[in-house]
């Protein structure tokens, strides 16, 4: 696809939770969510991957309604289904079990045959003490670039 389709990251994520492992899913949506997507009119800062039935969710993801869509319109914080095959889903199922551990999303792109993808991380929650560790190093890092 030659248009340059926004990719919307979670900034948050990085930064609260050390991530483990990730995976790219599908995601289902309707014509409106896909508009919008394209025009960068969502967030996933306070969104979140449920389980339910053997099948994953994602919920509270932000899609602004699209103005021209009329009644046809979407629900902005609907649960969208997450597509991933079978055996992803068992193994996220087994890790979700363990204490602390949390499946959030990452980012949302459009690959290159112009379908929407998902990167969704397996996550534990950082203590405050590590966020400060980040920072700190972070910090370094930057005084390390202008000093050369």
């Amino acid at each position: 696809m030659a248009d340059h389709a926004p990719v919307i990251k979670n900034r948050k994520a990085a930064y609260d939770y050390h991530l483990m492992q990730t995976y790219t899913a599908g995601i289902v949506l309707t014509g409106t969510e896909v508009k919008s997507l394209r025009l960068g009119e969502a967030n996933i800062s306070d969104a979140f991957c449920q389980l339910e039935n053997d099948e994953l969710f994602l919920r509270s993801m932000y899609i602004k309604e699209l103005e021209q869509a009329s009644y046809f319109n979407h629900d902005p914080r609907r649960a969208r289904k997450l597509l991933l095959n079978r055996n992803e889903i068992k193994k996220i199922a087994v890790k979700l079990k363990e204490k602390g551990t949390t499946l959030i999303p990452v980012q949302l792109f459009f690959n290159e045959n112009g379908f929407v993808k998902l990167e969704i991380a397996l996550a534990k929650g950082k203590k405050s003490y590590d966020k400060r560790e980040d920072v700190k190093k972070r910090d370094i890092e930057r005084e390390l670039r202008r000093s050369e």
